[in-house]
């Protein structure tokens, strides 16, 4: 399953792979692509990741991020 999000507080290409490492982390995540420009990033996981997983994987990159939507 695919999933668009919208992430908060990215400045700069380190935010985005620090943000990238931390998904990657998430049993079940299997791909991750993380845009600073458009600040979305898609995943793909198995159906059994939670959004708020995913949501706590983006604030433990760092505490300025924040993931504040799933699509």
């Amino acid at each position: 399953m695919k999933k668009k999000l919208t992430i908060e507080g990215m400045h700069c290409a380190s935010c985005a792979m620090n943000i990238e490492k931390s998904l990657r982390k998430v049993p079940g995540v299997k791909d991750v692509n993380i845009s600073l420009m458009t600040k979305k990033g898609f995943v793909e996981v198995d159906d059994k990741v939670t959004d708020e997983e995913l949501k706590k994987a983006v604030a433990r990159a760092g505490s300025a991020y924040r993931l504040v939507k799933v699509e």
